[in-house]
Parts: structure tokens; sequence; C-alpha cells
């Protein structure tokens, strides 16, 4: 927010200046507003075994439409790059032939679904939604952290925050031109229609694994947002290759499922025999063209942080370009000269496991105890495929309201993306995740992070924008117990007990 002490940057000072129209108490009350909002609309997160309101910090964060264009394009060609090697190696396989990639490396992924090999989407987009994780590094330059190319969550806060923003702290839109957030349930409905283009009008669902998933709250809110069924395993039934859904005026044809619900359970007949939140013969559908899944099987080899670190390549050789976003720089422990560097200063790097996610599994050296330390030494001696390495970076931080006043804290960005088989479109903001504990560097919400709202924000050489408002589609507000969200309701917090 600040280039130095006192002295806004200049997109941040007309903000600065309405924050200091107003005392601590007051910014205090505004957050207080702003969680109410979230208790009262079932915004939650379950963490530590408890749903709790995802917090949102009350200080918005602001990106230029000039930077964001770049953003923008950066992300749009990493999926392409990503969408072009999954075709890759579950179709033909070119790259491996052109050695940018080794065969291990793709096939020893705990995320490589041998049963999506041949699957040819129906509209070509196997990446229908990703997020992909950014950060600044130490002068400014949005590097990328991460795919997410299985199931990203978390656009349904980035929805939620400006819906309760506009609510709640509109008088800080007044000076500002900010692009809206709400294009994007018409865009993936839109683009998940594309996807079971086999009929002329196709119908879509949302496939959650229930309410006691963590994200139940995303899943009722895209689906409600698209007009489209939430349905779980149990509510659709596969026939000569088909799938249809259960209603009360009997069995409905289903072309294309929004699947919230990971590879190895999605299926008992293929994956996991025990699963009760699949759908029994759902992958000889999807093989057979009569359905399309979203995002689609064996995407997870994408996300696999030592895929990940070949990515830049990728980009080169499918697409002729240059990357626009980079990597953080990136150490591959199978190496021997390199695991003998990185384990011999392991406090100087940043250690992950290949296929961990929600912040869970890291090692960050210089805050990490010998005990600690040793264990992660153990663990990439026995088996390097599984971690990587990285160079420690010094997140970008911003401004946070906290209970003793206004704190620096740690931030990253993951936008989103909605690819229809002939374009990817970026939901201009994204969700910036910021940890709110001082000093902590994972911002994940299963870490107990919150988010800000992000804004971008056109030059003042453009017409004056109203506050954006989101429409709120028939039936809203959302209704506490049809979706099922345990807030303070005696009756299912009961159930939660048993």
């Amino acid at each position: 927010m600040f280039e130095s002490v006192g002295k806004p940057r200049p997109i941040y000072r007309a903000m600065v200046q309405e924050l200091e129209r107003h005392n601590l108490g007051e910014l205090h009350q505004r957050r207080d507003m702003l969680a109410k909002t979230f208790s009262d609309r079932g915004v939650t997160f379950a963490y530590s075994g408890e749903e709790r309101p995802f917090p949102l910090d009350l200080l918005p964060r602001l990106l230029s439409a000039v930077e964001w264009d770049l953003v923008a394009k950066g992300i749009s060609q990493r999926v392409r790059a990503l969408e072009a090697f999954l075709n890759d190696i579950y179709g033909e396989g070119t790259v491996f032939d052109e050695g940018l990639i080794p065969r291990s490396v793709v096939f020893s992924s705990p995320n490589f679904v041998r049963a999506a090999s041949g699957i040819v989407p129906i509209n070509g987009a196997r990446i229908t939604v990703s997020g992909v994780d950014l950060i600044r590094d130490e002068v400014g330059v949005f590097r990328v952290l991460e795919d997410n190319v299985r199931i990203p969550s978390g656009v349904s806060y980035v929805i939620e925050n400006r819906r309760a923003m506009t609510q709640h702290a509109g008088s800080l839109f007044s000076d500002y031109r900010v692009h809206p957030v709400d294009a994007y349930p018409g865009r993936l409905l839109a683009a998940l229609r594309a996807a079971g283009s086999s009929s002329p009008d196709p119908v879509v669902v949302v496939l959650t694994p229930g309410v006691h998933n963590a994200a139940y709250f995303e899943h009722v809110l895209l689906a409600r947002m698209m007009g489209a069924e939430l349905v779980e395993g149990s509510d659709l039934v596969c026939r000569s290759n088909k799938v249809y859904m259960r209603t009360t005026h009997g069995e409905r044809r289903v072309h294309a499922i929004y699947r919230r619900v990971d590879d190895e359970w999605l299926d008992p007949l293929h994956f996991r025999p025990d699963s009760m939140v699949g759908v029994p013969g759902l992958v000889n559908a999807v093989r057979a063209g009569n359905v399309a899944i979203a995002n689609a099987l064996g995407n997870g080899v994408a996300d696999d942080k030592l895929v990940y670190t070949y990515v830049p390549s990728f980009i080169r050789y499918y697409l002729a370009e240059d990357p626009l976003l980079e990597n953080v720089e990136t150490y591959r422990l199978e190496d021997d000269d390199v695991r003998d560097d990185v384990l011999s200063n392991l406090d100087r790097y940043v250690v992950k496991p290949v296929d961990g996610s929600g912040g869970r599994g890291i090692v960050i050296g210089h805050q990490a105890s010998a005990e600690e330390l040793q264990a992660t030494r153990n663990a990439i001696l026995e088996a390097p495929r599984n971690w990587i390495a990285q160079r420690p970076v010094a997140l970008s931080t911003l401004p946070t309201l906290t209970e003793g006043g206004i704190g620096s804290r740690h931030i990253d960005l993951r936008p989103f993306a909605v690819n229809d088989g002939e374009s990817v479109w970026v939901l201009p903001g994204g969700l910036t995740r910021v940890a709110m504990e001082e000093g902590e560097l994972v911002v994940n919400s299963s870490k107990g992070g919150g988010s800000k709202d992000t804004w971008i924000v056109d030059d003042r050489t453009a017409p004056l924008m109203k506050p954006p408002l989101i429409p709120v589609p028939a039936g809203a507000p959302i209704d506490r117990a049809a979706m099922a969200i345990r807030q303070n309701d005696p009756v299912t917090r009961a159930e939660d007990d048993q």
C-alpha cells in the first residue's frame, strides 16, 4: 500500500484518505458487520473441525487494470500450455519423445490416472476451471507459486467478499472504478454447457461429496447462481453408458458434471470400491462421450509440484511463446548434486511435498526446529521424487485490520480462469488470501488464513462507475437450513454431534 513510510502508492491514495476519516473503533464496527453478514449467509470454511465464518479483512487489495492485463494474459497462457500438456500425456505423448519431461516424472505422479488415457473431452477442454496461485517477489514481480487445475476452490469467497464490501464499505468504492466479478457464474455455466455440447440443450449438475465437505458452501452457491441442480452421488445413476439424475418427476439425462469430488472417490468401479460419494459407471460414460466431467479425470498430474518445474518449457514447446509469468526458483531433488546441496543447507530452503495442498507438509527452513529439519531430511532421502525445494520468497504484505490496530500481513493471490474450449477468460480480481497471524507465511484457509476483496481498478480517465452490485438470484438470501450449513442452530449442532 505504501512506497515508503507515510507515502501511499498512487492507486491507494484515495483509500488512505478515506481510512483516515475513521477511528479504530469505527473500522472494527464495520469489520464486525462484515463477519455477521458472512455468518447470516453461511459463508463458512471448516477449520480444525469447526465451521467458522470465513475471515474477510476490511481493507481491500488494489491492482491497476494495466497491471492486471499482464497477469490475465499470463494466466491464460499457462492454462493453455497445461491444457496441451494434459492432452498430450493422455494421448500421443509427444512431450516424452521430445525429451521435455521424463516419462518417470509423469507416470510416478500420485495424481496420474491411467483410466483417463485416450479420453478426449467433448469440447477439447480438460481444464474448465483453474486457480493459479501467484505471489509478488522482493522486487514486486508476480510469480507463479503453484497450479490448481484439479478442483480449485475459493471463487465463492470472491463473489461474497464483493457483495459484503459493497453493502458495508460502499464509501471506499466512491473514488474507484472497480471491475465487477458477477460475470463468473454465467461464464462457468456457458463453459459447462459447451463441455456437454453432445446435446443441443445440455443439462448441467454440480456434484458434491456432501454437507461435511469444507467447501460445501461454494458448491451450493455456484449451483444456485448457475441455476444448476446440486447433486450427490446417490442422485445419479449410469445406464447404457449414459448418466441420469433422479428427480421427483423421474429420471433426467445429464450431459455435464461440474464435479467437486476427487478422482479416487468418483467411480467405485474404477477407483476406490468403498466410495459412497461417487457414481458407478461414470468413467465408462465419459469414455463413451455421453457425459462431460469438469475438470477432467487425471488433471491432478498438472498440479504435481515436480511437474510445475517443467511448465515454462511446456509454454515454449506447445505455444512457441516465452512465459509471461515466471515460476519461483525451484529445485528437483531427484538430481543427486542438487539434493546434496539442499540437504546440506536445508534451513535456507522451503521444502514442499509434490502432492500437498492447503499448506500441509510445507517446511520453511529458517522457521523449522532442528527436529523438523532432520525429519524432513530423512523423508527426502527416503523418497526424493516426493519433494521439491524452493528459495524462500519474502511474500508481499498489505495492511490488515487486527484487534490491536492495522498491521502488516503476508498475502498471495489466486486468480480464477474459465476455459470453454475456445478461449480462456480470467475473472478480474481473484482471491487475495491473507495470513491473519503476524509473521505467518502460509496463507491458506486450512491454516486459519482469511481473505481480502481484490479490486481491479481502471485509471482516472475512465468514466466513474457505481459501486459494483452482485445480482441476487431468485430465492436469495440463501436458506441456511436448505444448505445444511452448520451454524448456531441447535438442530444442526445436534446432527453434527452425532
